[in-house]
């Protein structure tokens, strides 16, 4: 626990928020030890199992249960975020989209090349603003896409290692560079382990990488709609793949890198990263983490604008405002982005990149902070591991949290 962090939460989000963010805390420990995760990988289930005798963790019909004594164990041997080599307040070009942008045409689409990658390298590397970034796009062979990025950007980056020839690649990298994340979803909610990846995490933490690891649970489908109901299952998930880690090789780096989404009814329940409330939600699960002394890497600053619009660009205004004025450790999807994060769009990046040089805390909107709602732990306690688009704290909420 930072306490300076702590201090320095309450000043910015009041006294009240961080409470619910402590209670946010307790409430994923609950759920480690009473709903647990699904899993199915060997080696994890065995790691497991070494503390079934002593009452910390069960095992059973693939589904583990974690005790709140071995998660605290667990977190207190992930190096802090004073070791980490990325500082307070960055700002990545990060996430992969599946598409390009054409600026000129004004149509998404566009399949990415090699060129792409190496672009938004170069311009990683040449704008202070800009600490790092993920792949941006996504090409079919990760080995090369890789070695694009390191050619161009000197950076911290992070991306993804799903196959033992990108793993010894990029085991290669990071003894030469050091200042590599590799990206995973761990986990799917609800609180399932996502079996097409975990054997590469095993072998990633195993090797000594520094792991990313992502969840998106989305309030008012896999999450309870209120603030604290989508931040536990998010901290869950995450705290999850902390703790694997942690117990396949103590003392790992671990990147918690929860990333709550929103389900916006007016969107067909499809998720909304261009609310004000989506940038919120991202830095609260961000202070949290800070107060756990845990490296954080979050979303935000991006939109729900299909084109570049004038609106686009507003969202990515308000977003990097909203971060400068209440503090982070690391932000993806900060620039690029368009709706869905399925296209990436240059002029978007360059254009953002400055509002991000010249945005102050000062032009923030006003932000009613959340304070904890107990309807959230009962409908989780509830749902559990079904569906919450039909559940009350749903239907009651819609209209009224959420809707910037």
């Amino acid at each position: 626990m930072n306490i300076d962090q702590m201090k320095a939460s309450k000043a910015l989000l009041g006294n009240a928020t961080v409470d619910m963010l402590m209670k946010v805390h307790e409430d994923a420990l609950w759920m480690l030890e009473n709903v647990g995760v699904g899993c199915k990988q060997p080696d994890m289930l065995d790691v497991y199992r070494q503390f079934e005798a002593d009452g910390k963790a069960v095992v059973y019909d693939n589904r583990v249960y974690i005790t709140s004594d071995l998660v605290n164990e667990c977190l207190n041997k992930v190096p802090g975020i004073d070791r980490f080599f990325v500082p307070l307040n960055s700002f990545f070009i990060g996430g992969t989209a599946p598409y390009v942008y054409d600026d000129s045409a004004g149509v998404g689409g566009v399949l990415p090349t090699q060129d792409h990658v190496k672009r938004i390298a170069q311009i990683a590397e040449t704008n202070p603003v800009v600490a790092g970034m993920g792949r941006g796009v996504k090409l079919k062979d990760e080995v090369s896409q890789i070695d694009v990025m390191v050619e161009n950007c000197t950076k911290p980056l992070y991306y993804a290692v799903t196959s033992e020839r990108t793993l010894e690649h990029a085991k290669n990298i990071f003894q030469q560079r050091g200042k590599e994340m590799i990206v995973f979803c761990l986990t799917r909610p609800p609180l399932q382990v996502n079996e097409n990846f975990s054997e590469n995490f095993v072998q990633v933490v195993r090797a000594g990488l520094p792991v990313f690891i992502s969840a998106m649970p989305m309030a008012g489908i896999s999450a309870p709609y209120c603030y604290n109901g989508v931040l536990t299952m998010t901290h869950a998930e995450v705290l999850f793949g902390i703790c694997t880690a942690q117990l396949l090789r103590p003392g790992h780096t671990c990147i918690h890198a929860g990333f709550p989404t929103i389900a916006d009814p007016r969107f067909e329940y499809n998720p909304n990263y261009g609310l004000k409330s989506h940038f919120v939600l991202n830095l609260l699960m961000a202070h949290l983490n800070m107060i756990l002394d845990l490296p954080t890497f979050q979303s935000g600053c991006t939109t729900n604008e299909e084109h570049l619009t004038e609106r686009a660009l507003a969202d990515a205004r308000t977003g990097q405002a909203l971060c400068k004025k209440y503090g982070f450790h690391m932000i993806r999807h900060s620039f690029g982005f368009l709706r869905h994060l399925v296209d990436f769009s240059f002029a978007k990046l360059e254009a953002a990149i400055h509002i991000a040089e010249e945005v102050t805390a000062d032009e923030a909107p006003d932000v009613d902070m959340p304070v904890y709602d107990d309807r959230g732990m009962e409908s989780i306690q509830r749902v559990g591991l079904g569906m919450y688009m039909d559940d009350p704290l749903t239907t009651a909420n819609i209209g009224k949290v959420f809707v910037e």
